[in-house]
């Protein structure tokens, strides 16, 4: 059996202080973000260790953000759940969309330069070089055509219920390895529109501003507790005259 560890007020405050400090963090980068097209803002709970040590953990909120219409055919979202698929040199990732370019091979990318993939791999729109992509057409089940020509299909995904998407950067996301398929009936790809960050600027503004305040609290709890130590260590234990 473990010995169990009885944690005391500076492991506390500690422990308290380690906790703020990541919810400050997550915070500062929802609000960093605000303007970013497709972010998913993150929330911070509490987790017990060690019988009562407060331990911070991060998830990731999937709320659908504001659809804003653009008018640019460059310009894709999806409406409801799921996720377009993109190549990058790490592997695939999960993409919530953004802008579309095309890249020297005239396949369709995000804006990093990631190939968009389709179902049967990278989508090409045009010959090399060639920008046609004022011709582009994207259908509500991810049909691409160019010039009313079909020549592809988007890739677009979900997750089982539950499941944790770690976060990348760049408004992507690693996927799981169990992976579905979106029927195309079921999907709602949006042309001309960009997905919104769905984090509220206001919200996470008095979230910053109560984390402050507690981070002090504990700071100041820390200072009397050292403060109580150093009493008790060069005072209570005085030899009496």
């Amino acid at each position: 059996m473990g010995t169990s560890v009885r944690p005391n007020g500076m492991s506390s405050a500690a422990a308290a202080l380690r906790y703020w400090e990541r919810r400050q963090e997550v915070a500062s980068n929802n609000l960093a973000n605000v303007s970013t097209d497709g972010f998913k803002g993150q929330k911070v709970f509490a987790r017990m260790v060690e019988g009562a040590l407060p331990a911070a953990d991060a998830v990731t909120d999937f709320t659908q953000g504001t659809l804003q219409n653009t008018g640019n055919p460059r310009d894709v979202a999806l409406d409801g759940p799921g996720f377009f698929v993109v190549k990058t040199a790490n592997g695939e990732r999960y993409s919530r969309g953004g802008s579309v370019q095309v890249n020297e091979s005239g396949e369709l990318t995000d804006a990093a330069g990631h190939q968009l993939l389709g179902e049967n791999g990278p989508i090409r729109v045009t010959a090399r070089g060639d920008d046609q992509i004022g011709n582009l057409q994207i259908a509500k089940d991810g049909t691409v055509s160019v010039a009313n020509a079909e020549v592809g299909r988007l890739r677009i995904e979900t997750i089982p219920a539950k499941t944790t998407l770690l976060t990348e950067g760049s408004g992507l996301f690693i996927p799981p390895a169990a992976r579905t398929k979106i029927d195309p009936d079921a999907r709602i790809v949006r042309q001309g529109a960009l997905e919104q960050s769905n984090v509220t600027p206001i919200s996470e503004m008095v979230d910053m501003i109560s984390i402050q305040r507690s981070f002090t609290a504990v700071q100041q709890a820390v200072t009397a507790l050292d403060t109580a130590r150093q009493i008790a260590t060069t005072e209570l234990a005085r030899p009496a005259n």
